[in-house]
């Protein structure tokens, strides 16, 4: 079996925000599988099994498609909700992760309110639908974005179900808090912040960074999407670090 790099999306989007860091990686590193699954109910794939998508069937489930891939190890690389299903599958499957990229993410979980927020949202899309949330979709760039960009996030938005959006945010309500594992991630980490990034902030990234033996921390000027907003940069740094981590 070969090694590969797998890339896990952010919510409410799919792997289609990943389609200039695909080529990028596959020039930089010829030879090496380079993959970015729709999660479970994402992109037109298959739905979670339950009306809650948990960060660790999300985990098995990407870890699948690399395998079916051919790709046994990986570099895993995750931005925003990625970032969580990313520590999910360092968990439950530490023996295939060779490295880790987590992107304008955090460790710790939500916190009641937040976790009310989520279940508030997964509701209300059930009841209406996915309209209200490309309508007004949350700070996922920068203010200063191109319309260009909103439109294209908002369009992927409108492409997902509203059912599998809601089975995510519920699933990230789930979610436990990962900062205890941290201490004990023995493979290289490159955490990425966007410095204009409103969901999350700068410091808590650079904690997270900080509190991991092999972390280290770079920051973009984005918003929270880095794969899109500076795709160039982001893919550079990705090429990088799992060259390292895949020993090239």
């Amino acid at each position: 079996m070969a090694d590969g790099i797998l890339l896990l999306h952010a919510w409410p989007l799919d792997g289609s925000i990943y389609d200039a860091q695909v080529e990028a990686l596959r020039t930089a590193l010829p030879g090496t599988a380079v993959l970015a699954p729709h999660l479970p109910g994402f992109g037109g794939a298959e739905p979670p099994t339950t009306g809650v998508l948990t960060m660790d069937e999300a985990a098995d489930a990407a870890l699948a498609a690399a395998e079916a891939a051919g790709a046994d190890r990986v570099v895993l690389a995750g931005t925003s909700m990625g970032g969580y299903v990313a520590l999910a599958a360092w968990r439950r499957h530490r023996g295939r992760v060779l490295g880790l990229v987590l992107a304008n993410t955090r460790a710790v979980a939500d916190d009641e309110a937040g976790r009310d927020r989520r279940r508030a949202l997964a509701a209300r899309l059930r009841a209406e639908g996915n309209g209200f949330l490309v309508a007004d979709p949350p700070p996922l760039l920068a203010a200063d974005a191109p319309a260009a960009l909103w439109e294209r996030v908002r369009a992927t938005i409108g492409a997902q179900p509203a059912e599998s959006i809601a089975a995510a945010a519920l699933g990230m309500a789930e979610r436990p808090d990962s900062t205890p594992d941290l201490a004990g991630i023995d493979v290289p980490v490159l955490a990425v912040a966007g410095s204009a990034d409103g969901m999350i902030p700068l410091a808590e990234v650079r904690a997270m960074a900080d509190a991991i033996p092999d972390g280290r921390l770079e920051v973009l000027p984005t918003g929270h999407l880095s794969c899109l907003e500076a795709p160039d940069a982001l893919s550079r740094l990705l090429a990088e670090h799992a060259a390292r981590c895949l020993g090239r």
